[in-house]
């Protein structure tokens, strides 16, 4: 009866809709001027941005799709099945397919190969010519984009297991399966490769280092320490896509920390008590992360102390944020994407797309930044 209990509490949360807070899962809650979004601050902008292309994908529904690069090209999809080939210098597109069913998470690429995840926890892959190498059924549905490296495309599925693919047959080479809390968030926790290792982010406040051989477990720290006295006060998964930058992997938690470790064996490096939604960005002097009220915090990468804090950004449901050359770019749920002084954190840019939310981290690709909206809309922006 216990486990029954569990599983309908899983299911009933999982079924809700994508959810940026715990304050959406309360039927009774209402928004107030508290709870507002924070108005547009004015400042004389030091930066100035231009868009230079853009292209129509198609609407992501309630999922979180971000551009992927491949060597000139980026790859884009839509929560209908599109996928598309874009050149990233022009946004020309060089073709479009669909996958034949609904989309859940991606896209996963490399040199030879596209993965992506489809409904019912299908998981398909494709060459870069746009042609279906293989499909195969995960275990559950799966909602962090593939990841590819090593001969392998790795998944993490729902129901908490991490499988492992060939990439050239799509048979398992191997699946672990980590405990699941009674309660999570309908979010994304992410996978980031080393040649060596899977490291993934799971509910429950964890960080796991597998090994690509056999899933073998390296190493597993804590981001997060489950506390209060409810299922609900308890959730404290590990959102985003861990970061890796030398031998340093840095994470967050939602109702948890922003932690790096070290690569290797796991150690702490530092932590800083925050609860973030979203993840975390790096670079080689800065960790940079957004909390759930939507301030964005800088922290030198090597210490952990803080180096400024921009709160005027409150309850516009803040993007993971991308290191831009001086900047720090981050979208919101209006479709603006905002540029920070990567040195205090002041205003210097603000540009706007087609008003719908940019729910992924905006990408870096050279001197270019792109973003994907919600309503599908994939813009490159680039400074003057």
């Amino acid at each position: 009866m216990q486990i029954f209990s569990k599983l309908v509490a899983f299911a009933l949360l999982l079924n809700l809709a994508a959810c940026s807070s715990l304050s959406s899962l309360n039927p009774f809650s209402k928004t107030d001027v508290k709870n507002a979004p924070a108005a547009l601050l004015e400042f004389k902008s030091s930066m100035s941005i231009k868009p230079i292309w853009s292209a129509s994908i198609g609407a992501s529904g309630s999922f979180a799709f971000s551009p992927v690069q491949i060597g000139a090209n980026i790859i884009v999809m839509a929560a209908d099945g599109s996928i598309m080939k874009l050149d990233t210098a022009s946004g020309k597109t060089a073709w479009r397919i669909n996958a034949g069913m609904p989309l859940t998470a991606g896209v996963g690429a490399n040199s030879t190969t596209i993965a992506v995840a489809g409904e019912k926890g299908f998981l398909l892959a494709f060459d870069l010519d746009g042609k279906l190498r293989w499909k195969v059924q995960a275990s559950s549905e799966i909602l962090t984009a593939p990841v590819i490296g090593q001969g392998l495309v790795l998944v993490r599925s729902i129901d908490n297991r991490v499988a492992a693919y060939d990439i050239e047959t799509g048979v398992r080479k191997w699946a672990v399966n980590r405990p699941l809390p009674a309660l999570t968030l309908r979010a994304v926790s992410g996978i980031a490769m080393t040649s060596e290792l899977a490291i993934v982010a799971l509910p429950g406040g964890k960080l796991v280092a597998l090994s690509l051989n056999n899933g073998g477990l390296r190493w597993e720290a804590s981001v997060a320490d489950p506390k209060g006295a409810t299922e609900l006060e308890r959730i404290a998964d590990v959102l985003g896509t861990p970061v890796i930058v030398e031998q340093v992997v840095c994470s967050a938690a939602y109702q948890g920390r922003v932690s790096c470790f070290d690569l290797g064996s796991g150690a702490i490096r530092w932590t800083k008590n925050i609860s973030s939604e979203v993840g975390v960005s790096v670079d080689e002097r800065f960790v940079f992360a957004v909390d759930n009220g939507g301030a964005v915090s800088a922290y030198s990468r090597t210490a952990g102390s803080s180096v400024w804090r921009n709160d005027k950004l409150a309850n516009r449901k803040i993007s993971a944020p991308a290191s831009f050359g001086r900047a720090v770019a981050v979208g919101d749920a209006f479709g603006f994407l905002h540029f920070l002084s990567r040195e205090d954190g002041s205003f210097i840019g603000r540009v706007s797309t087609d008003g719908s939310q940019i729910l992924a981290t905006p990408l870096v690709v050279d001197s270019s930044l792109i973003v994907q909206t919600k309503s599908g809309t994939v813009v490159a922006f680039a400074t003057e």
